[in-house]
């Protein structure tokens, strides 16, 4: 199975949340996982919102930076091409998403992904009718 993951999931797989456990099953039985490129910046930013508010330690902030930029370099990386960019027109107009998450939702299409994972409720009932197959964590 080919997952794409948004911000929204990916960032249970490091903190311990609704929903980490189903993003940990999910990660064990799929074949390939696939990030838009903006989805490391958007998890990093939280991980550091995590730290100043002292919900993380330096310590474990950083520990959770190096195991994301490992997970980086064993994923796909879908970059915002032509194509995403005309997709994530057609989303924009077609449903009330904000920029991010309708290239979120763009580059798991133009990928092929065969199941799409998010925790935003809005981006995954924008993914299911535009016809990708989601999974919602809650």
């Amino acid at each position: 199975m080919n997952a794409f993951f948004d911000a929204s999931a990916l960032i249970k797989r490091y903190v311990d949340e609704a929903g980490s456990d189903r993003v940990q099953e999910i990660l064990s039985v799929c074949s390939s996982l696939a990030l838009c490129v903006i989805c490391l910046p958007e998890v990093l930013s939280g991980l550091c919102r995590l730290r100043r508010e002292r919900r993380l330690s330096p310590q474990h902030y950083a520990e959770i930076k190096r195991a994301l930029v490992r997970d980086a370099e064993d994923s796909t990386l879908i970059h915002i091409t032509d194509q995403v960019i005309v997709r994530t027109f057609d989303l924009l107009e077609r449903w009330p998403l904000r920029s991010s998450d309708a290239l979120h939702v763009a580059c798991a299409a133009e990928w092929g992904a065969d199941v799409f994972v998010s925790a935003d409720q809005r981006q995954c009932d924008a993914a299911r009718a535009y016809g990708l197959r989601v999974e919602t964590l809650r």
